[in-house]
């Protein structure tokens, strides 16, 4: 005889379940669309789910049209394997992060040279020592943004000294 409790299988998915599923892959379609064109190509998509993202980016400002394709999308993500798809965008969004905390690390710096006087230009130069061969255009911009500065100008000399910081520290 069969016992009620064995009937049901251990697999059991709730309604409910499952419709956090699809909701979770219908975000996770929507993260997608948010996407450049340029970063989107960087993520393995079939070609049926790559027709439906062009289309989706086509029809962007025709509101109905594009709620009702980006649960198509959520649709058609049910059937495929997500995992890819979300180390994809983790790995593109992590790329953000990092230009972003580099960008801070750099004006951060810059803040400090400008501040700091020939202190913190010592300071950038044991931690950096890449700086060393721009060492008189370095004095040259502190100088220049320090006199701007106090002379209510636009900060022109402190925006070039964040580009030379940039392309002498991360090229």
């Amino acid at each position: 005889m069969v016992e009620y409790e064995d009937y049901f299988e251990d697999d059991f998915v709730s309604k409910s379940q499952l419709k956090r599923e699809a909701e979770a892959l219908q975000q996770l379609g929507e993260d997608l669309l948010s996407l450049t064109k340029a970063e989107l190509a960087k993520v393995p998509l079939d070609e049926d789910l790559e027709a439906a993202f062009a289309l989706a980016h086509k029809i962007k400002g025709k509101h109905e049209a594009y709620r009702r394709q980006v649960q198509y999308i959520g649709k058609m993500m049910r059937s495929r394997d997500p995992e890819p798809l979300q180390e994809a965008l983790d790995k593109i969004r992590n790329k953000h992060n990092q230009a972003t905390a580099e960008f801070h690390k750099l004006e951060l710096l810059r803040d400090r040279l400008l501040s700091g006087g020939n202190d913190a230009l010592q300071d950038a130069l044991n931690e950096h020592p890449a700086l060393a061969e721009e060492m008189q255009r370095l004095r040259q911009l502190i100088r220049q943004a320090a006199k701007e500065l106090k002379e209510n100008k636009p900060p022109k000399s402190s925006r070039e000294l964040f580009k030379l910081l940039r392309s002498t520290l991360h090229d």
